[in-house]
């Protein structure tokens, strides 16, 4: 199955769904079949068995961890305009 130099693994994908759409799902497939640092021993051998399910295949740890990779990064709290004022008044 031939692949392109640019969209990588959706090459499969050949003309259709457009260029963004592509490449966002190469970017998040590269992702997925990397292999990560195990939490409990160190290596890198972590790798994806199903979605949020990821394995360590050196101590043989599974655990639950994000989608796309076994750690997800903490976003920030979205702050809300005027929920400060609101929630000090009602106290």
């Amino acid at each position: 199955m031939g692949r392109t130099k640019k969209v990588g693994p959706a090459g499969r994908f050949g003309p259709r769904y457009g260029t963004k759409v592509r490449k966002l799902i190469a970017e998040i497939e590269r992702k997925q079949k990397q292999a990560y640092e195990c939490p409990s021993c160190g290596a890198v051998k972590v790798k994806r068995l199903s979605m949020a399910i990821w394995q360590c295949r050196r101590c043989g740890t599974k655990f639950a961890g994000g989608a796309y990779a076994p750690s997800m990064l903490a976003r920030k709290p979205v702050e809300v305009p005027g929920e400060k004022g609101r929630s000090e008044g009602m106290v």
